[in-house]
């Protein structure tokens, strides 16, 4: 019987962690958790209910009475809060660039990170996020952090902002990426760092299948 493994892919926004986690995922038949998609939903929430960005207990009370779901339809996994399918609402702008000052929280990170855990506890997961090798499956097998320019994650996310309808300013998502940078490298609890034991991949001239094919083959050794 084939070993089931936890895979961990970090990285800083925008660095192609979704779509090179789904693909991974995908080819090994595993499960897919975008851990991303989970605090970017509590932000929605918040958004929705006027819930300060800077109030712990606030947004720790509000994590603890919604319901976030992952589900599959049509072979492509859709973010369910309380009910409703949010999946294209948390990839707008509003949230986009309020959820790192949500996701900066003692206790919304660990909360988070629980539930994470829980997901996770059988293995045959793909994680994404920003501290998944290093605090969320420490203890995963594979360890990947993608890493990108500037230049080329802005233009990225400004393709994706297009190609779901969204308007888009490429200069203003440059600097939002550069701001969410520092926010995620320099937060107290669960910072961007790279896991002693990572391997890094520079995505700025590589394509995805390029990506996905150095994954699978340190998952198959």
């Amino acid at each position: 019987m084939e070993r089931v493994i936890k895979i961990a892919i970090d990285g800083p926004a925008a660095a192609g962690k979704s779509t090179v986690a789904k693909k991974v995922a995908r080819l090994l038949n595993y499960t897919y958790i975008d851990t991303g998609s989970m605090y970017r939903a509590l932000t929605l929430k918040a958004i929705q209910t006027k819930t300060p960005f800077d109030d712990e207990g606030a947004l720790v009370n509000l994590l603890k009475n919604i319901s976030i779901k992952f589900v599959y339809i049509d072979h492509e996994q859709h973010i369910i809060l309380d009910g409703v399918d949010v999946t294209k609402e948390i990839r707008e702008h509003n949230v986009t660039k309020n959820v790192s000052s949500v996701a900066k929280h003692k206790q919304i990170r660990e909360l988070m990170v629980q539930q994470q855990q829980q997901l996770a506890e059988n293995g045959g997961v793909v994680m994404d996020g920003r501290d998944i090798g290093t605090h969320v499956l420490p203890e995963a097998e594979v360890k990947v952090f993608l890493v990108a320019s500037v230049e080329e994650r802005a233009n990225r996310r400004h393709e994706e902002n297009l190609k779901r309808g969204f308007s888009s300013n490429l200069e203003r998502i440059k600097q939002e990426i550069i701001s969410r940078d520092l926010e995620d490298e320099n937060r107290a609890v669960s910072p961007l760092v790279k896991a002693a034991d990572a391997v890094e991949i520079n995505t700025t001239h590589l394509t995805i299948d390029e990506v996905v094919d150095k994954i699978i083959r340190m998952v198959k050794k």
